[in-house]
């Protein structure tokens, strides 16, 4: 009997340690890795998308105030206001020696390196930005400050001392540009996110 069993059993010794179902494991572990590799490579595309927003955001937002201000240079000054609402807004051309809205004129200096220094932090945050409402809030504030710092290195009376182009004004309010409000709607904005407690790295936290 037992010399029947082990002539039955022999047949299915080479079968017994599953040697197809060892490459069939084997060959999970790859796809379980390459599932996650395509998950971490799914974040850079994702960031990087972010970054491409900021900077359009920002080329748009400078164009826009540049061309503007060529216009009113060209067009505008050393002429007469133009009236577009009444007396509720006009465009007309002044040069701001100042901050934005005509503030602080006394320290142009002052103003220019921290248009530059914001620059710098934009520039350097980027690197870790994953939120789409914060790429549009940071490329607006980018845009704003480079406008206005190029009048600032370009405009006269010198160099880091050039008044800034200034040209709506609204009734009872300070003349200011189109680099002016994307500041504002830009630093709007980042309170606003804040606010929500939205990081620029797309994470939300609560206090």
């Amino acid at each position: 009997m037992a010399e029947a069993e082990r002539i039955i059993g022999t047949p299915d010794t080479p079968d017994t340690p599953d040697t197809p179902e060892t490459p069939g494991a084997a060959e999970v572990e790859p796809e379980q890795s390459d599932s996650g590799a395509t998950s971490d490579e799914a974040v850079a595309p994702s960031g990087r998308r972010r970054i491409a927003v900021l900077f359009t955001v920002a080329a748009l937002a400078y164009a826009l105030d540049l061309i503007s201000k060529l216009i009113v240079v060209a067009k505008l000054e050393h002429h007469e206001p133009i009236e577009i609402v009444g007396d509720w807004l006009k465009f007309e051309a002044i040069r701001n020696a100042g901050a934005a809205f005509g503030f602080g004129e006394a320290f142009t200096i002052i103003f220019t390196v921290i248009a530059a220094a914001v620059i710098v932090v934009i520039a350097r945050l980027a690197r870790k930005l994953y939120s789409l409402p914060w790429a549009i809030a940071l490329g607006l504030l980018l845009g704003g400050a480079l406008g206005n710092l190029t009048d600032r290195i370009f405009r006269a009376p010198g160099v880091l001392e050039g008044a800034v182009v200034d040209f709506i004004a609204p009734k009872h309010f300070a003349v200011f540009n189109l680099a002016d409000s994307a500041i504002v709607c830009g630093g709007i904005l980042i309170v606003l996110l804040s606010f929500r407690g939205l990081d620029p790295d797309g994470t939300v936290h609560k206090d």
